[in-house]
């Protein structure tokens, strides 16, 4: 694995533009005394992050495998660097921060300037996530946007059983934090224990350690758990319903889901770092996997409230991810990380719908929804098309990378395993067009007036439009990112002997 630094691609330091600006924005906006122009600017900030992260994606030279625009100073650990998998991730990222700084101002109740700051706090944790080369780092800025979500679940959430949210996300996050930081200190451990010196948490040195068995099966254990729980992945997504259920609607599932950095920590870190424990276990995680593609779409059929509906919708459909991920085929590979960024844009618009939805009615409970598509259309359409688009339907970016991984499933595990995993994606979309019948087109509560549904707002449109436009040119012209990421998850899966 090799590195070129970014002097030699750009004139300024990308990576870490990418971290500070939004840092800096955030601590900025909280000084500024003038509210209106506070909001006005750290609209700006998103967008511009937004620009920096096209930037990036137009200098990158997509035929090589090796890590750009390479960032280092030795005294702080701090080494990032990017590959077009980074880059898929960090698009995204921005695009989701973007579109957060316009649809989270609606909300009377929360205080637009304080929220635009977490906000941009989150971003620049997850940058430094999608950037960093140092298993630490990457720890540290997990922990800083679990804390920030965890804030935004403690001070802004929706329902009165936000204390149940709240602990149980703390709980499950904070043990799942402490098993990857664990699987990180084995790792480091091996290296010092193998060849001497000093303990280095660096992905770089690390691959360049002879590793031993017993420290890969212990370090595989901690980083996947770990991993899976902000994935999440079947069984453990116990935090989600509830979070799901009483916390946030939007904005904090969002931060959470809508950018899979769990996928992305397998990705970057598990897979190349215990390659030989990822071969022995794999028929294990793959198992789990396709048992959480039908637990879950057998119990979002048993789910009353859409919010917690839409939770069960993102454990099945991971599932499928973690299915590709794992077949550690190039395709496989390459079809998951597409899904997972697709899947992010597809919830991401789902949720915002149905925040919408939640500021006209004070409810997401199916059995108090209905008639919404005569008074809200757009967000009726635009809920529909993102679930189409987690199920793969053609014209959306999830239909090419659902076929990768299929494709790359039956080449590894067989037509059985893979046709039982596609009949689960058909029940996912059984219970997806339910709640969209009960929701938008089953007939309105009697005690309901049509008067008191409000129509779109412009902003709504704003940001409604803006993801679906990316998300259906993404599906239309997908040739861009499968160029991105090609040569990135074929080295990835060099590291694994295929028969």
């Amino acid at each position: 694995m090799n590195e070129v630094l970014w002097a030699a691609q750009v004139g300024y330091p990308p990576l870490a533009t990418l971290q500070w600006l939004p840092l800096a924005g955030a601590l900025l906006l909280l000084i500024m005394r003038e509210q209106d122009l506070a909001l006005i600017l750290g609209r700006v900030l998103a967008v511009g992050e937004l620009v920096v992260a096209i930037d990036l994606y137009a200098r990158i030279d997509v035929s090589t495998s090796v890590l750009q625009f390479a960032e280092r100073v030795d005294q702080l650990a701090y080494h990032a660097a990017a590959d077009g998998v980074s880059v898929l991730f960090i698009l995204l990222t921005a695009l989701l921060g973007a579109l957060l700084s316009f649809y989270g101002m609606a909300r009377q109740q929360i205080t637009p300037v304080r929220l635009l700051s977490v906000l941009l706090l989150t971003e620049a944790s997850l940058m430094t996530m999608l950037t960093t080369m140092n298993l630490l780092w990457f720890a540290a800025a997990s922990a800083v946007q679990l804390a920030l979500v965890g804030y935004l679940l403690w001070r802004w959430a929706s329902s009165p059983e936000e204390s149940l949210a709240l602990s149980r996300f703390l709980q499950y996050q904070l043990f799942g934090w402490c098993l990857f930081v664990a699987g990180a200190v084995v790792l480091a451990w091996s290296h010092v224990d193998v060849v001497g010196g000093h303990w280095s948490f660096d992905l770089f040195e690390l691959l360049q350690t002879p590793q031993i068995g017993k420290y890969q099966s212990a370090a595989f254990y901690l980083l996947f758990y770990g991993l899976a729980v902000r994935t999440p992945l079947f069984p453990l997504h116990g935090w989600l319903p509830n979070s799901a259920g009483y916390g946030l609607i939007a904005v904090g599932p969002v931060l959470l889901l809508g950018v899979k950095v769990g996928i992305y920590g397998m990705a970057r870190f598990l897979l190349p770092l215990t390659a030989d424990a990822v071969m022995l276990w794999q028929p294990y995680v793959v198992a789990f996997a396709m048992v959480g593609v039908f637990f879950a779409a057998a119990m979002a059929f048993r789910q009353a409230n859409l919010r917690r509906l839409m939770a069960f919708a993102v454990v099945s459909h991971t599932s499928l991810i973690v299915i590709g991920l794992f077949t550690l085929h190039p395709a496989g590979l390459q079809g998951a990380l597409l899904l997972a960024v697709n899947f992010g844009l597809a919830i991401t618009v789902m949720l915002l719908m149905v925040g919408y939805v939640y500021r006209r009615t004070g409810t997401t409970s199916l059995d108090r929804l209905g008639g919404l598509f005569d008074r809200v259309p757009f967000i009726a359409v635009a809920f529909l098309i993102g679930g189409l688009a987690i199920l793969g339907m053609p014209g959306t970016p999830g239909f090419d990378a659902a076929h990768l991984v299929l494709e790359a499933s039956i080449e590894t595990f067989g037509a059985l395993p893979t046709i039982a995993t596609a009949l689960g994606n058909v029940a996912a979309a059984g219970f997806l067009l339910w709640a969209f019948q009960r929701a938008f087109l089953a007939p309105r509560p009697r005690d309901v007036p049509a008067a008191r549904i409000a129509r779109t707002r412009p902003m709504e449109y704003l940001v409604g439009g803006a993801t679906l436009v990316v998300l259906l040119a993404a599906g239309f012209w997908p040739e861009p990112w499968l160029k991105l990421t090609d040569s990135a998850t074929q080295a990835l899966s060099a590291y694994f002997h295929h028969g």
